[in-house]
């Protein structure tokens, strides 16, 4: 019986939504099985022109799946909604549709290869993890909700990223996702069983190896004397922060919570990023009423790690900014300047303006709250601090990109500070909550992560929260932890993307075998 011609782009649109609902907050793990559906509807293109149809049946899926992976894209312009609230809309949807470009993409590659018998699971995982790298790569790369991280962090099948990172468990995860299709393909019963007995252990190593190497580990570990951390969250409301008139009830607020008693007296204080609406040039200047008051907050031996923009003389009687975490120590009746980390990856549109001119002419520019762009810093190094374990920064946008943690000597943890107070209580935080939880499982290092309205959080280096220790979305205090212990060096961190590599070789392998193994009919 023919189906309308309305049943393959929605069921391509359901497969697609299905798998976003996989990621956080909604965590329906089986929604996974959308890819099932996607690699059907692949399968069974019917018309003149199947790989221009398979693009838009992968651009469909994709829409599904990154218009409800990234709709809170649209919340930075709530923030001024009676200015900029009539483009919340259009950057969901050029958002949404333009990630949904890769998975189109991608479609369109899988149709053109027709991958023979029981190999079209595994050529259908090497062909849309090479889009996901794609997406985390092209144009600075925004690798958002990668398939791989739609596990749970520090659950057990997010273990594997430990051993081939985020983009390989992308690549296990689509194999095993996907494998249930060949039930409705025209594939050998053989064929059939062996993809499905081969899905079945591979899930099972899956679960069971995760599940072992968490075993190994208590929840929490700690090195001997370890580093005792105080995370501030003064949840501050984008609207409210930056208005000049608000900059001492801010200071305030942080100034409140840095100095509350403990039971024990913390060595690291943590402001998240852009803690302050204000060039922190300005405000421990000489004669800034400000200065002596971030000394105060802080005892003498503290340390602390702030989120601040800061400005520097471009030699052009001009100045050039960067997004930065600054490190103050207390010494005395001295506060100094112990060292700084300025952010390498920014934030197309809003860090820096690709169109600049029109950004402005739109009104745009206002977003990131100064007149001229960032500027990136060097590469990503440990950050070595009198009186704090050598520390890797991750500002923000930084914890989306799998092994830009890597660089340098190895750190002792990592340290990611955000300002998600632009996403309000949208699924957004949570979503970035896990994705930079991956960091510490790919490096096995602990992370804290520290933001203005949360979710900030302590983090194990098997990517679990540690006691549970979370400030949640609204949530005004603190959390005073030990810092975790870190573990041994991860095979992904030391070998980056190699083993991904060797996942899609296999894909391009298996592809050449079934077509060897039956002579393949003239192209489309």
């Amino acid at each position: 019986m023919a189906r309308p011609r309305w049943y393959a782009p929605l069921t391509a649109l359901v497969g697609g939504l299905a798998a976003g609902l996989a990621h956080p907050p909604f965590g329906l793990v089986v929604g996974l099985l959308g890819f099932s559906l996607i690699l059907l509807r692949l399968e069974t293109i019917h018309g003149p022109r199947p790989r221009r149809s398979a693009f838009f049946l992968g651009w469909l899926a994709g829409l599904g799946y990154f218009g409800l992976s990234t709709w809170w894209i649209g919340e930075p312009f709530l923030v001024e909604p009676e200015i900029y609230g009539w483009m919340a809309p259009f950057a969901i949807v050029l958002m949404g549709g333009g990630l949904a470009l890769f998975w189109g993409a991608a479609a369109a590659a899988y149709r053109a290869l027709r991958p023979r018998s029981a190999w079209k699971p595994i050529v259908f995982a090497g062909v849309f993890a090479a889009a996901e790298w794609l997406r985390g790569h092209i144009l600075t790369g925004f690798p958002w909700n990668l398939v791989g991280e739609a596990w749970r962090a520090g659950s057990a099948p997010s273990q594997a990223a430990a051993l081939v990172g985020a983009y390989g468990l992308t690549w296990i995860t689509l194999l095993l996702a996907s494998a249930p299709a060949v039930l409705m393909l025209e594939v050998r019963r053989s064929a059939q069983a062996g993809v499905l007995v081969a899905a079945g252990v591979g899930l099972t190593v899956l679960y069971a190896g995760g599940a072992g190497r968490l075993s190994a580990t208590p929840n929490p570990a700690y090195a001997r004397d370890a580093t005792v951390i105080r995370i501030v969250q003064a949840n501050i409301d984008q609207k409210d922060k930056w208005r000049p008139e608000n900059l001492n009830l801010v200071f305030s607020a942080y100034e409140e919570l840095t100095k509350r008693p403990a039971a024990r007296r913390p060595d690291v204080v943590i402001w998240p990023e852009g803690a302050l609406p204000a060039v922190i040039d300005d405000l421990v200047s000489e004669g800034s009423p400000y200065a002596p008051r971030l000394r105060d907050a802080l005892a003498p031996g503290q340390t602390l790690l702030m989120g601040a923009n800061r400005a520097e003389p471009d030699g052009r009687d001009g100045y050039r900014y960067f997004n930065t975490l600054v490190a103050f120590r207390r010494e005395a009746q001295a506060l100094r300047v112990a060292g700084y980390y300025d952010k390498f990856r920014l934030v197309p549109f809003g860090e820096f303006m690709p169109l600049g001119d029109l950004a402005r002419t739109l009104g745009i520019r206002s977003l990131v709250h100064m007149e001229d762009d960032f500027t990136p810093g060097p590469r990503p190094r440990p950050l070595v601090v009198q009186g704090v374990p050598a520390v890797q920064p991750l500002i923000c946008y930084e914890a989306l990109f799998p092994g830009l943690a890597a660089g340098g000597a190895r750190p002792a943890w990592i340290l990611n500070v955000s300002n998600d107070a632009w996403f309000g209580r949208t699924s957004g935080p949570w979503q970035h909550l896990n994705i930079a939880s991956y960091r510490a499982i790919e490096q096995g290092l602990p992370i804290i992560r520290s933001t203005p309205t949360g979710v900030s959080a302590v983090i194990d280096a098997q990517g679990r929260l540690v006691d549970d220790r979370k400030l949640g979305l609204g949530a005004y205090g603190v959390i005073d932890a030990r810092l975790p212990a870190p573990a041994r060096p991860t095979l992904y961190s030391r070998a980056g993307d190699w083993p991904f590599a060797g996942l899609l070789v296999l894909s391009a392998a298996s592809w050449l075998a079934g077509r060897r193994r039956r002579r393949r009919p003239a192209a489309d």
